[in-house]
């Protein structure tokens, strides 16, 4: 995967991550780190479970990234002690 795909699956990976954990998008730049963060570590838990990571720009390798991107955005809040819109909606 060229630099180019890696930026396109990062970006979209991270809006989705970030709108499905605290319903507002992280910024651009944040959505972009956020998203290529996700895909690598996406890849390495769907490569631990047997399954094949992200391999190109293709709706199943934006699906681990997302995946990914949702892991890094929840362990991020907990470390900071942040509280997602979400949580802090039904509290």
């Amino acid at each position: 995967m060229g630099i180019l795909s890696w930026l396109i699956v990062g970006l979209v990976a991270g809006y989705i991550g970030s709108k499905l954990v605290n319903r507002t998008g992280e910024g651009l730049m944040r959505d972009l780190l956020l998203g290529v963060i996700g895909a690598i570590v996406g890849g390495a838990v769907f490569h631990a479970l047997g399954y094949v990571g992200v391999t190109g720009v293709n709706l199943r390798s934006i699906l681990v990234a997302v995946v990914g991107s949702v892991i890094v955005l929840v362990t991020y809040h907990a470390v900071t002690g942040q509280q997602t819109a979400r949580s802090a909606w039904w509290r």
